[in-house]
């Protein structure tokens, strides 16, 4: 058992403490000792406005990765899907836990299909908002900011009809039972790195390295390695609506991605399934940068937005 204590750098919201105790519990069974150090960032400050017009990814990153440069701790937990595709130099990626379900889910008393005409579905997401109005172009988006527990106060208080949110969080805080209703993957692709738990430590510890290893999920990390590489090859901005998800079946990787319309009127879609050998998180990779590159020109008026 190592001596020192590992010090873990994460958000101070109940998912993010949640998720990062996740992390600690795992380390503890490798006879590490760890301790939560609560990290205010800039996207948790800004509530007033989508994070698309503040600047989209690495909000909810950068002070966590500022402190761990600084050696004020030694782990960094995030969402996945809140880590741009390229971190910091000094940083790495240290593991990918295993995976929970990436799937959105509607928070309504009826399905999307029944929803009144206009009615006022709540979400900040981009990617989220050209879907829902891919599928109902009648519906009022809202604005929908906050932790979790916020967000399912706005709508008991009847602010809004119906919220989209990420199954992977509710069920992390104990509130699966509020997700009315379980969009189907296969429908409606999640936001890339959804569901995925990462791990930043320095390029250089090597005390972080080895005790957070032990922790990576290689079919998690193959599989974000592909959705990741996907994103960073299309390198749309924070105002592009990119989705794509990533599954391991054995030794063969299939991935769906697509880019869409702002307001949801069309889409570029792409697909692939490879066969993984020995270096398979490389190979998924390759083929998430060559699925991106491939998509880029046809999705050019987007990306640029």
């Amino acid at each position: 058992m190592s001596q020192s204590i590992l010090r873990i750098g994460t958000r101070g919201s109940r998912l993010a403490r949640a998720q990062a105790d996740m992390v600690a519990a795992a380390l503890a069974q490798c006879g590490e000792r760890s301790e939560l150090v609560a990290i205010k960032t800039s996207g948790d400050r800004i509530q007033d406005r989508p994070l698309a017009d503040a600047g989209g990814k690495g909000l909810f990153t950068k002070e966590i990765e500022e402190a761990l440069l600084a050696e004020r701790v030694d782990i960094a937990v995030h969402s996945m899907k809140d880590m741009p595709t390229a971190l910091p130099a000094g940083l790495v990626l240290g593991a990918v836990l295993p995976r929970e379900n990436p799937a959105d889910v509607l928070v309504s008393p009826v399905p999307l299909v029944q929803l009144a005409t206009g009615a006022r579905v709540g979400t900040s997401s981009v990617r989220r908002k050209a879907q829902l109005l891919r599928a109902r172009p009648d519906a009022a988006c809202v604005i929908l900011r906050g932790n979790v527990e916020t967000r399912l106060t706005k709508f008991d208080s009847g602010s809004m009809d119906a919220i989209l949110l990420a199954l992977a969080g509710l069920k992390r805080l104990n509130l699966a039972s509020r997700a009315s209703y379980i969009l189907p993957t296969d429908e409606w692709l999640p936001s890339l790195g959804q569901g995925a738990i990462g791990v930043e430590i320095r390029a250089d510890d090597s005390h972080a390295a080895a005790a957070v290893g032990a922790l990576d999920h290689a079919p998690s990390a193959i599989a974000l390695a592909c959705e990741r590489a996907f994103q960073a090859a299309l390198d749309g901005s924070c105002r592009t609506p990119i989705a794509g998800l990533a599954t391991i079946d054995g030794n063969a990787l299939s991935f769906r991605g697509e880019v869409l319309a702002p307001d949801g009127s069309d889409a570029i879609a792409t697909d692939l399934r490879i066969a993984l050998g020995s270096d398979a998180k490389a190979q998924a990779a390759r083929a998430g940068c060559e699925a991106g590159q491939a998509l880029r020109p046809r999705a050019a008026r987007w990306l640029t937005l």
